[in-house]
């Protein structure tokens, strides 16, 4: 995915702040923007021997080259372990973790006390920062506090608020916006993916997210979802249940069932705008059905079911019964309808 193209504005505020680089620079916005792959183009940038004229990476010096092979000295990279892309959980073996760990910035002490390569720039890129606990990010923070020289940290965050307020003020704020739609659908359109505007929509104009969307296979777990939900008062709760858990358990971690509620919050989004008489955000395609829907439903329903969906969100990082937990859910959805 072409971030540069997506985000050209907020590369060139990066660039311009070569000269008099701040200790920690903190990317914030909605999740699946390229905010990650901002931060590591700008890393191999600021560590390229022989930049190009735009700021970008040579690709070709032997710091790229050591950046590329994910060896470079001056270099760390903090993120939870289940985004590792080896991180495959294997039967019977403890899963990686969700968290950037105490241990993980500990160890950056040996490396902040060493001279950087060829008296050159040391980087850290966290990701995402709010994956630190309170002790990881109290730990993190007297890093902040008293940077050694020659270092910078980058920091990316999808949701900046549940950051403590003092690592917060120890960063630069960058903010990456959702970028047009028309760039995002043409960038998508290069990378292959058909129907962008639909994904598109679905991802709440995040590219990346977007992305991941079309390429995952989702799209038949979200068109069983949509089917079902379709179905309104005449919904089966514990049948549907029963299919998405199934769909969970045969996509061995690839499918979240947080995800699922990610994708009911959106479907209820929409059902409140239709029934105000607004166009949908999520769920192009289904505009006809949504509205059909929306129309059986009191408004003050749809108020109480979101906010309930909240919580839902909440309890699905937890370990629980997905079937029950499912159930619970769909139940509470045909209540919409009732008379």
């Amino acid at each position: 995915m072409n971030v540069l193209k997506l985000h050209d504005k907020v590369w060139n505020g990066l660039q311009a702040r070569r000269e008099r680089l701040p200790h920690s620079l903190l990317l914030v916005g909605q999740k699946g923007l390229g905010k990650f792959e901002l931060a590591k183009r700008f890393a191999a940038s600021l560590l390229c021997e022989s930049p190009l004229d735009d700021g970008q990476a040579c690709g070709r010096c032997l710091a790229c080259n050591w950046y590329s092979q994910g060896n470079h000295p001056d270099f760390r990279l903090l993120q939870p372990d289940a985004l590792a892309d080896e991180a495959e959980v294997e039967d019977g073996k403890k899963k990686p973790s969700q968290q950037i760990t105490i241990d993980q910035v500990r160890a950056l002490d040996d490396f902040l006390n060493v001279g950087t390569h060829r008296a050159g720039l040391r980087i850290i890129v966290v990701h995402p920062a709010e994956a630190m606990n309170r002790s990881t990010a109290n730990s993190l923070l007297k890093t902040l506090e008293e940077p050694a020289p020659s270092t910078l940290f980058l920091l990316v965050s999808n949701e900046s608020l549940r950051l403590l307020p003092t690592i917060r003020s120890r960063c630069q704020v960058v903010p990456v916006a959702v970028p047009q739609p028309k760039v995002a659908e043409q960038v998508l359109f290069d990378d292959g993916v058909t129907e962008a505007a639909r994904w598109l929509a679905l991802a709440g104009g995040a590219p990346g997210l977007a992305l991941e969307l079309a390429a995952s296979g989702q799209g038949a777990w979200l068109e069983l979802l949509i089917k079902r939900l379709a179905s309104g008062r005449n919904a089966d709760p514990l049948g549907m249940a029963g299919e998405l858990e199934k769909t969970i358990k045969e996509s061995k971690g690839k499918l979240l069932l947080k995800a699922v509620i990610e994708a009911l919050q959106k479907w209820q989004v929409d059902l409140a705008l239709a029934k105000n008489g607004l166009p949908i955000r999520y769920f192009l395609p289904h505009q006809a059905t949504i509205k059909g829907l929306a129309d059986m439903i009191p408004a003050i329903r749809l108020i109480h079911f979101y906010r309930d969906l909240i919580k839902r969100r909440q309890e699905a990082e937890q370990p629980l019964n997905a079937r029950l937990f499912l159930e619970g859910v769909f139940l509470d959805y045909r209540a919409l309808f009732a008379n």
